[in-house]
C-alpha cells in the first residue's frame, strides 16, 4: 500500500498512525497528484479521500489516477462537493479558502463526472451525503488565524437566507457540506 501526498506533514501523520497500529505494509511517497511517480497500470486501486480539493488541476490528477490503475482496477474518490448553484458555490469556496490557504476548489458533482469520464473511466456508483463540520475543531485542526476565523464568521452572519439554509449554518458556526463518494472503473481501450 502506498500513501501519496504533497504534504510532508500528512505523510508523517500516516507513518505515525501506521506505526501505532503495527502496520508494516504502508509506504509513504511525496508528490503531486497531477504527476504520479509510478509506472502505468501499477495499482489495483486508487483512493482519494478529501484531498482532491487541494489539487491544482483536477482533470490532470484524475488522468494520472487512471494511468496508474490496472485495467481491472477500481478508483474511489471521496470529497466535499460544491453546490451547482453559483451563489452557494461561491460562499463555500470563500469559507474553505479562508480556513485553509492550500484549498484550491471543491468541484461540483457534474464537474467530477465530466473529468472522470474524460480520463477514461466509467462511474459505477455515486453516493451523495451531508457532512456536519463542528466549527471549533474544524478551525483548530489547521490553526486558522483569528482574522480568518472572524472573516468566516462574518460570511456566515451575512449569508443569504437560502445559503444559510443550504449549509445549515448554526449559531456556533458549525455548518454542513455536501459530499460524494464516487466509484469508477477503467473503460477498456
Amino acid at each position: 500500500m502506498t500513501a501519496y501526498d504533497l504534504s510532508e506533514d500528512m505523510l508523517a501523520v500516516v507513518a505515525a498512525e501506521a506505526a501505532r497500529r503495527g502496520l508494516n505494509n504502508i509506504d509513504t511517497v511525496r508528490g503531486a497528484a497531477e504527476a504520479l511517480d509510478f509506472a502505468p497500470a501499477s495499482f489495483d486501486a486508487v483512493v482519494s479521500r478529501y484531498s482532491a480539493h487541494h489539487w491544482q488541476h483536477l482533470a490532470s490528477g484524475i488522468k494520472e489516477a487512471r494511468r496508474v490503475l490496472k485495467d481491472d482496477g477500481i478508483a474511489i474518490f471521496i470529497d466535499v462537493i460544491a453546490p451547482e448553484l453559483t451563489l452557494y458555490d461561491t460562499w463555500l469556496q470563500s469559507v474553505e479558502l479562508l480556513r485553509d490557504p492550500s484549498h484550491v476548489r471543491d468541484m461540483t458533482l457534474s464537474e467530477w463526472k465530466r473529468v472522470i469520464e474524460a480520463a477514461g473511466m466509467a462511474i459505477e456508483e455515486t453516493v451523495v451525503g451531508r457532512l456536519r463540520l463542528a466549527f471549533d475543531p474544524w478551525i483548530e485542526r489547521l490553526k486558522t488565524p483569528l482574522s480568518h476565523v472572524v472573516a468566516i464568521r462574518s460570511l456566515q452572519h451575512g449569508a443569504d437566507s437560502n445559503v444559510a439554509r443550504h449549509f445549515d449554518i448554526e449559531d456556533d458556526g458549525s455548518f454542513t457540506v455536501d459530499t460524494a463518494l464516487i466509484v469508477a472503473r477503467p473503460v477498456p481501450a
